[in-house]
This record gives C-alpha cells, structure tokens and sequence, in this order.
C-alpha cells in the first residue's frame, strides 16, 4: 500500500482484480461459496503464480521472480 494520497500502491491489485473477475468469476457461475473459493484458489495457484507474466516484475511470472531473488 502506498501512503496517503498517493494511489499507486493500489493499481497492481486493482488489475488483478478486474483479470480475476474477467477471467474466472464472470465466466461460470458456482453453487457455493466454497466451490467459488476452490475456483478461486486454483486460479490464482495452478494459473496465474506460475505462468502470468508481470510487466512490475519485469516481465516475470511471481514464481519465477520469487525463485530468482531467493
């Protein structure tokens, strides 16, 4: 999060809430609540971790970047 009045801390998120909506939540509906997390979870583990590429990681996915700086 950035400091007060500055809203750049905030847009990484915002992205990749409007490609989660976009991608996952818009395309199929779930019963439950927890069918929609499990959705959720392997979105975010089995796609966009390992392969999204990030133009703020320099053009890494978050796997590869965390597996380089350790």
């Amino acid at each position: 999060m950035s400091g007060k009045g500055t809203c750049y801390g905030n847009s990484a998120v915002e992205t990749f809430f409007k490609t989660l909506k976009a991608e996952l939540i818009c395309r199929h509906r779930r019963a439950t609540r927890r069918q929609a997390e499990i959705a959720v979870f392997e979105y975010i583990n089995g796609f966009h971790n390992p392969r999204c590429r990030h133009s703020a990681l320099g053009g890494k996915s978050p796997v590869a970047f965390e597996s380089k700086a350790a």
